[in-house]
C-alpha cells in the first residue's frame, strides 16, 4: 500500500538571474519535518535536511533582488550533504525564511530538543527521539 504524501508548508522555485524568471529546475519544499531540495531536468536529484538539524539561518537581499522582488535565505545545518544551503533568488523570501524558522522550532519542540543538544551530533552521542 502506498504511503500518503506528506503535505508541504511552503514551496519556492529558484529564479533565474535577477529577472525573477522561473527557468531553473530547482524547487525548495518545506515540509513538517524536513526541507526538500529537488534539482535537475534530465537528471533529477533530491536532497533533504531534517529540520531539527538546522542550527542557524540568515536572510539577505541585494539591490537587484529588491528591485525584482527576490531574496536569499542561507540555512546552516549539521547535515552531512548540505551543511550550508543557499536558497538564492526566490520570491517570497522573507515568508520562506519565517516559515522555515517556525517549522524548525516546532520540530525541535516535537522532539523535545534544545539547541545545545546538536553540538555533539557528530560524536555519536546524539540520541534521536522517535515518538
Amino acid at each position: 500500500m502506498a504511503k500518503k504524501q506528506e503535505e508541504y508548508i511552503m514551496r519556492e522555485r529558484k529564479r533565474w538571474g535577477f529577472l525573477g524568471i522561473p527557468w531553473t529546475f530547482t524547487v525548495y519544499t518545506l515540509k513538517e519535518k524536513k526541507l526538500v531540495i529537488d534539482r535537475g531536468f534530465f537528471t533529477s536529484t533530491r536532497d533533504e535536511i531534517l529540520l531539527y538539524r538546522i542550527v542557524d539561518m540568515s536572510y539577505s537581499r541585494t539591490l537587484g533582488q529588491k528591485i525584482f522582488g527576490l531574496g536569499t535565505v542561507t540555512v546552516y545545518s549539521k547535515d552531512k550533504t548540505n551543511p550550508t544551503l543557499i536558497v538564492k533568488n526566490i520570491r517570497h523570501s522573507n515568508d520562506f525564511y519565517e516559515a522555515v524558522s517556525e517549522a524548525v522550532e516546532n520540530d525541535r519542540m516535537r522532539m523535545k530538543m534544545r539547541q545545545s543538544e546538536l553540538i555533539d551530533i557528530d560524536s555519536g552521542d546524539f540520541y534521536e527521539d522517535t515518538e
